[in-house]
């Protein structure tokens, strides 16, 4: 399905209310689900030009993704790599896995949207939301603890981030 088939879709939904069937739609679309995948529910909306989703739910059981009611009216291709980071959370929470440490687990969710090595059907990020999520990355790499092992597992993607972030940053410099 072409983006302007999914922008179609996406506002029928969003024309009905049904905000909740559209998240479901687009976890459908882009094979994003997984079994310890509860569904959605509702949260508050923060302000009209910020967007906040969270993975409800302790670790080793269900989650259930919280999203604001608002949540379609942000660019389509945010909000795939938004609903990617949260389903990258419900497995992380899975029995599976259970990465415990949140610093890990955001680091992972960060680097997923950079990369989209777990979701490669997810599309590109701008450059700008590229370098606003590349940061937050760094900044839970730093939280891990200074030569920690969690950093040591980790050091060659954050040298490949700080790689793409100097690229993006060159670009920009160059225009």
């Amino acid at each position: 399905m072409n983006n302007e088939q999914l922008q179609f879709n996406l506002n029928a939904y969003k024309e009905t209310g049904e905000i909740l069937d559209a998240a479901r739609f687009l976890i459908h679309e882009f094979d994003l689900d997984d079994e310890n995948f509860l569904g959605f529910g509702f949260r508050e909306e923060l302000e009209k030009n910020s967007v906040l989703l969270t993975a409800n739910g302790e670790i080793g059981e269900m989650q259930e993704v919280l999203i604001p009611r608002n949540l379609f009216d942000f660019d389509l291709i945010l909000v795939l790599n938004l609903l990617a980071h949260e389903m990258l959370h419900v497995r992380q929470k899975s029995p599976k896995m259970m990465i415990m440490d949140k610093n890990e687990r955001e680091w992972q969710a960060y680097y997923e949207m950079l990369f989209h090595n777990n979701f490669p059907q997810i599309p590109e990020l701008s450059d700008y939301y590229k370098t606003f999520f590349g940061e937050k990355a760094l900044i839970y790499y730093g939280r891990m603890g200074e030569g920690s092992e969690l950093q040591q597992k980790y050091a060659e993607q954050k040298i490949q981030l700080e790689a793409l972030l100097q690229d993006i940053k060159n670009k920009t410099n160059q225009q």
